[in-house]
């Protein structure tokens, strides 16, 4: 370990000293290389691997999907890394420049961090998106994905690793590949060498994260987000949002796991909830409902358990809480949140303000579905990760999250302080 992140670190000075214009070059290397027809048989023959023994691992068929690659998701990915290239260069950018009264010229100017460590699950585009978006800002990486995508990552690296080598150390990319827990547990120590750590996955693995670094990180990804029903909606659009919100992609940390319900219209809005969820929708898919008991005198399901609303399923199942009102709304949220993304479906001008103002998450919609928490969805082009904290960064972190800045400051006459 100690040998790998040293010849990472070592490795990152070398994008110190290339242009934005170099770096880029990177990164087309790297798009072209995804495309490639031999790289892309070689690829999808290691995720055929990993997608068979996930299968005789019992590991469900949402979480399959996450890790599942295709010819098309892959020229998807390399158009992404494009993305990624078009975007603006933000390292030496000038944040704030002033002269004080001694005669010196201060500029806070961007830099990179240096090495990004990031652990990760069974996402394999993760591994791309986390390089190239390092590459961008100038940043080494290190990856440490989860043993069911190990063999997808180790291709994924060595197919970025031989398109840039020619350019820079490719050590800049550089993969863990042992499938011991172990090795997280060492990594995340091993402040020496990681400038930052911003993991990605499930509630498990952030809190282990927060428990056991020793290294610098941002909170991430956990997604336990919440939609609210407010007396006041428009009852198809809350219908139209909860389905979106839920069962698009139900595996991602941006979809709804908890529905709040105002009781005022649980009678009307919760049997048109329940006919949706058994299927009646774009995406012929059913639903579990795990509700209380005031919701079960309107729709089937089981009872909820207090521990139901604290989980993030990433499945096709969802749990039901009644309220009195927007105030026990909040409350109940702010509550059970991992401080990601809520929104509320309401006309009422004063409740939509109410909420935007005091639900603690990062991100807070008002009509519209929680799954536009996304930093392509924002307009940042990609992103690292969204940050459920509330220091350096917040929500989606694009490019500039992935910077820290330092101040350059220059005198003329051998300024001395007095």
């Amino acid at each position: 370990m100690d040998t790998l992140l040293n010849n990472c670190k070592l490795a990152s000075k070398c994008l110190l000293k290339l242009s934005n214009s170099e770096r880029n070059q990177l990164l087309l290397n790297i798009a072209n290389a995804l495309k490639d027809e031999n790289n892309i048989k070689e690829i999808l023959k290691a995720n055929e691997l990993d997608v068979n023994n996930a299968n005789s691992n019992g590991i469900s068929k949402v979480m399959v999907d996450r890790l599942s690659l295709t010819k098309d998701k892959l020229i998807s990915i390399s158009n992404s890394v494009l993305d990624v290239m078009k975007l603006p260069n933000y390292i030496g950018e000038v944040i704030e420049e002033w002269k004080t009264e001694t005669g010196l010229n201060i500029k806070k100017v961007r830099v990179p961090f240096g090495v990004i460590a990031t652990v990760f699950e069974s996402r394999p585009n993760v591994a791309v998106d986390i390089s190239v978006l390092a590459l961008k800002t100038a940043n080494a990486c290190v990856l440490k994905g989860g043993k069911e995508a190990i063999n997808t990552n180790m291709a994924l690296v060595k197919v970025m690793k031989n398109a840039i080598k020619d350019i820079v150390n490719p050590n800049v990319i550089t993969l863990i590949e042992t499938t011991d827990r172990s090795a997280t547990d060492i990594l995340i120590r091993k402040k020496e060498y990681i400038d930052l750590l911003i993991p990605r996955g499930s509630k498990r693995l952030i809190n282990y994260i927060v428990e056991n670094a020793k290294v610098p990180y941002i909170e991430t990804g956990a997604g336990n987000c919440s939609l609210y029903i407010h007396k006041d909606c428009d009852l198809d659009k809350a219908i139209k949002v909860a389905i979106n919100a839920k069962i698009q992609r139900p595996s991602v940390c941006n979809a709804i796991e908890n529905i709040v319900v105002d009781e005022d219209i649980e009678k009307e809005f919760l049997p048109k909830l329940e006919e949706a969820f058994n299927g009646n929708n774009m995406f012929n898919k059913v639903i579990e409902i795990r509700a209380d008991e005031k919701a079960l005198r309107y729709i089937k399901g089981n009872l909820a358990t207090e521990d139901d609303y604290y989980t993030e399923y990433n499945d096709y199942i969802v749990a039901i809480k009644t309220v009195k009102d927007i105030d026990e709304a909040i409350s109940f949220i702010n509550l059970h949140s991992t401080k990601h993304s809520e929104s509320i479906i309401t006309e009422n001008e004063a409740a939509k303000l109410k909420f935007e103002q005091e639900i603690d998450s990062a991100c807070v919609y008002h009509n519209a579905s929680t799954r536009f928490t996304d930093g392509g969805e924002f307009g940042f082009g990609a992103e690292i990760g969204i940050s459920t904290t509330k220091l350096h960064a917040r929500g989606p972190m694009g490019l500039r999250e992935i910077t820290t800045y330092k101040y350059i400051i220059e005198g003329k006459n051998g300024e001395i302080r007095k």
